[in-house]
């Protein structure tokens, strides 16, 4: 499986700012390696997230929730997590404003991993 890296994941930051508008920045480096550590994050020798889906709803969430940037973390989660998949080779459809209405969705509603994934699983083809 291939992983976002740090770099990755601020180059994305960046875009989003560019084209959407806001406040670059990072506001907490340590919630961010957090987030980008949940690709790979074991328990007991046992991949606490197995699945693609998984590994993509853990750092949406986590970049969502953790607010690791001073503007735009619901933007660069989201387009994170369609990183991840399309780099796995998974593509992902939606219709216009779904992924929006869903990152305001999972910020207001706390909604957990699993629901994540499961609603990204609906979405892959």
């Amino acid at each position: 499986m291939i992983e976002l890296t740090l770099e990755q994941i601020l180059e994305l930051h960046a875009l989003v700012i560019k084209e959407t508008g806001g406040s670059i920045g990072l506001r907490d480096l340590g919630r961010l390696e957090s987030s980008i550590a949940t690709q790979s994050q074991n328990v007991f020798g046992q991949e606490l997230y197995p699945t693609i889906e998984d590994k993509t709803a853990a750092i949406i969430r986590s970049i969502i929730a953790d607010h690791p940037f001073v503007d735009g973390n619901k933007r660069t989660a989201m387009i994170s997590g369609l990183t991840l998949l399309n780099l796995n080779n998974k593509r992902f459809i939606f219709k216009p404003g779904e992924i929006e209405d869903y990152a305001v969705s999972i910020a207001t509603n706390h909604l957990d991993i699993p629901h994540i994934s499961t609603w990204l699983q609906t979405h892959i083809s």
